[in-house]
């Protein structure tokens, strides 16, 4: 029997890449019990995370990819709850340009589970976006955690480096679409959507 339950929280800051920077508001989710969860992205402030995790323990970070406003709070977070951060080993380029000095914990690979609160997460590499991007998906909690690879609207964005656009629909129609429609995306950026209403929003082919 899972207790798990999925609580949401907005956090503001920059998006910086190829000499730009832009405004951004970022989702972080935890997905847990009362006891104990995992944060699924630490982005921009650190202390607004760690109030919403309380007294309960961090079993990991769970980084969705390496940009930097998925991954600037991730250290100060990890070093105040003690709790490993966890990364697609191919993002390590993007997260280097945030975080030159300190690896992440561990690697996220593809079809790996975690286990919180009675729910697992499966690990979906979704290249494009970013070439390490991944998805978490709670099967338990008809629950897909889409990073930035899909929004509500279609595919997340390609236009700068380390992405690719072909990539990104191979990724998506290949390993998202194949889920159950009903199934809630719970984006990196913006509102819910689900699998379904999404279908018709992803191109047959790049």
């Amino acid at each position: 029997m899972s207790d798990a339950r999925v609580e949401h929280l907005t956090t503001s800051g920059v998006f910086a890449l190829d000499g730009g920077s832009w405004d951004v508001e970022n989702n972080v989710w935890l997905v847990g019990d009362d006891e104990e969860v995992m944060v699924i992205d630490a982005p921009h402030d650190a202390d607004a995370i760690i109030s919403a995790v309380g007294s309960r323990d961090i079993l990991a970070i769970l980084c969705t990819h390496g940009h930097n406003d998925h991954v600037n709070a991730a250290v100060k977070l990890g070093d105040a709850m003690d709790a490993p951060i966890l990364l697609h080993p191919e993002d390590r380029v993007l997260w280097d340009m945030t975080h030159p000095d300190r690896e992440p914990d561990g690697e996220l690979t593809d079809g790996e589970t975690f286990e919180v609160a009675g729910t697992e997460l499966t690990v979906i590499h979704t290249p494009g976006h970013a070439p390490g991007a991944v998805c978490l998906y709670a099967p338990g909690l008809g629950v897909l955690f889409s990073g930035d690879t899909l929004f509500q609207g279609g595919p997340g964005a390609t236009g700068r480096s380390y992405s690719d656009f072909p990539t990104i629909v191979e990724s998506i129609r290949s390993r998202l679409l194949t889920l159950p429609a009903e199934t809630v995306v719970n984006t990196g950026h913006g509102p819910a959507t689900t699998i379904g209403a999404e279908e018709a929003n992803v191109p047959e082919s790049a």
